[in-house]
């Protein structure tokens, strides 16, 4: 049976968790922590929709858990629903302080748990398709800036801590402008949706990310590649939009549509910030164009 979300239950009582379990496991997938370490481990690991968890049974422990829930990016988010066997108003209060959802006191009946479940899980779902909605380029399909900068955000962090390399590539259709003045904009917003999917085809197969960056630019990310790996996707991007045959007949460079790229290759200087490659990729993609070169890569 296909399970409808994935609940993390924390609560250190072992009979606590088995109730809870055989309250929810009908409907959905239940995972089972004792302790907020073990719970941080499941949030990094696979993908949470909802949190239930006792705060008594937890004491000052889950002030800390939530705390470190609502400060994280990636799970700031998701909802906490919070079981207590103390009705005291002010404990309520506190916990919906703290960044909780929903406070349920004990005994409780499970088709209360139940109910509130669903309903907290069907905001979570509209809440993500909001944000999924507002983080798409309308033109191209592609992730837009907004989450550009998020991703590469985490990708930097994700690398850093690994020192792990990373290769940020700044994408220009060469002498766009020229084309929508000769052709109109509905023309260009169809070439940068073909050279979008071409792009995005090739990255997305490597386990990398793509957006649309800005008019005629985008950008991908792509971890644990080396340089010459680097130089040859850039090619393999130029190849394949050229296999386009794009008609470009006011470009001074070729008959049809090409892409220059810059690129930044990260491999041991991390202390930066996030953005700084993006701007070295940008700063790298003019060069190539001055230069009349397919691509031009900076190491830092």
């Amino acid at each position: 049976m296909h399970k409808s979300a994935h609940i993390l239950v924390l609560d250190p009582d072992p009979l606590n968790r088995v109730v809870l379990q055989n309250t929810l496991e009908e409907t959905y997938l239940v995972t089972l922590s004792s302790s907020p370490e073990q719970a941080q481990e499941e949030l990094n690991s696979t993908c949470v929709d909802l949190i239930i968890m006792d705060n008594q049974q937890l004491g000052d422990a889950a002030e800390v858990f939530l705390q470190t829930l609502k400060a994280n990016p990636e799970t700031a988010q998701l909802p906490v629903i919070v079981i207590s066997a103390s009705a005291s108003f002010l404990d309520e209060a506190q916990s919906l302080q703290q960044g909780a959802v929903d406070y349920i006191t004990k005994p409780f009946n499970p088709n209360i748990v139940k109910a509130r479940v669903k309903i907290h899980l069907a905001i979570k779902q509209r809440n993500d398709q909001l944000c999924e909605q507002a983080l798409v380029d309308g033109m191209t399909s592609l992730p837009n800036r907004r989450a550009l900068d998020k991703t590469l955000a985490m990708f930097w962090r994700q690398c850093a801590s690994g020192v792990r390399p990373l290769a940020v590539f700044v994408l220009g259709v060469d002498h766009f402008e020229r084309y929508n003045k000769l052709f109109g904009h509905a023309r260009g917003d169809e070439c940068l949706y073909k050279i979008a999917q071409v792009v995005a085809g090739i990255i997305n197969n490597m386990d990398g990310f793509t957006a649309r960056y800005d008019g005629g630019r985008f950008v991908a990310l792509l971890r644990d590649i080396s340089e010459v790996e680097a130089q040859e996707v850039a090619e393999a991007i130029h190849m394949a939009v050229a296999a386009l045959a794009i008609r470009h007949p006011e470009s001074p460079t070729c008959a049809h549509v090409t892409v220059s790229a810059g690129i930044c290759y990260t491999k041991a200087d991390f202390a930066r910030a996030h953005r700084d490659p993006l701007d070295l990729a940008a700063s790298a993609l003019n060069d190539a164009r001055e230069r009349q070169q397919k691509a031009v890569l900076s190491v830092v």
